[in-house]
């Protein structure tokens, strides 16, 4: 945990799935009720890797500002209409061709030659997933794959370099996410302070995917508070000492 001074704290950010909610989950009352505690005290915050859409539906409309798509996606909760109102929402142009050659020469170098479906799922935002086991994989076999993300982390430094252009993570059971570079959850962060004239001792992030390539990892190793979480049905307790103060 990075040092929290709660009295400096004016926004919590944080992560969905796994942090608030089960995988692709709507919230627990639990949870709901935790979040309804904090936003009396703080703005709320919610930093994702996919599209706002999929996260304020997921939430069920949650009132909440929401970062997308690792900072290319920004929004912030219109209380009159109970919507999201747009403030940023980029793509970036990909090399398909390029891409498409990059993937296949690790799946050769690495033995994830036999796959379902296409060799690479490509994002209208101009991010890019690569797929171990192909973008038709049965949910059995990814799950399966690489359940410690041992196999994937071994190559992860590789894969950073191979597609330098992106910032990569290790995603889900059986693939790297990328977003275009420098996008991530810190950059998207930082870029937040800049706009809304706060500093980084102003906003504590809360997320689970902490760990070597996560895509909370960016903020966890940088010097934003943060508050680790390892199962989403201890939120509560998680952010018990943000309600203390």
């Amino acid at each position: 945990m990075n040092f929290v001074n709660a009295e400096k704290i004016k926004v919590v950010a944080m992560d969905l799935d796994g942090t608030l909610t089960q995988h692709k989950q709507p919230l627990t009352p639990e949870n709901r009720a935790a979040l309804e505690a904090l936003s009396a005290r703080y703005s709320l915050l919610m930093v994702g890797a996919g599209q706002i859409s999929r996260i304020f539906n997921q939430l069920e409309k949650f009132p909440i500002d929401i970062i997308g798509n690792y900072g290319l996606q920004y929004a912030t909760y219109n209380t009159e209409t109970g919507e999201m109102d747009i403030k940023r929402d980029l793509t970036f142009p990909c090399d398909r061709e390029s891409v498409d050659r990059r993937v296949t020469q690790m799946r050769e170098k690495h033995g994830f030659t036999v796959f379902r479906g296409e060799n690479v799922e490509y994002h209208p935002s101009g991010c890019v997933t690569f797929p171990c086991l192909g973008t038709k994989a049965i949910q059995e076999d990814k799950l399966a794959f690489d359940p410690d993300r041992k196999k994937r982390r071994a190559i992860y430094a590789e894969i950073c370099e191979v597609f330098s252009d992106y910032t990569v993570f290790v995603g889900g059971s059986s693939s790297f996410d990328m977003a275009p570079a420098p996008y991530n959850k810190y950059y998207a962060l930082d870029l937040l302070c800049r706009e809304r004239g706060l500093s980084h001792e102003n906003i504590v992030y809360i997320g689970d995917d902490y760990g070597p390539g996560g895509n909370d990892e960016s903020v966890y190793k940088s010097d934003f508070p943060y508050l680790t979480i390892d199962d989403y049905r201890d939120f509560p307790k998680v952010i018990k000492p943000l309600l203390e103060k």
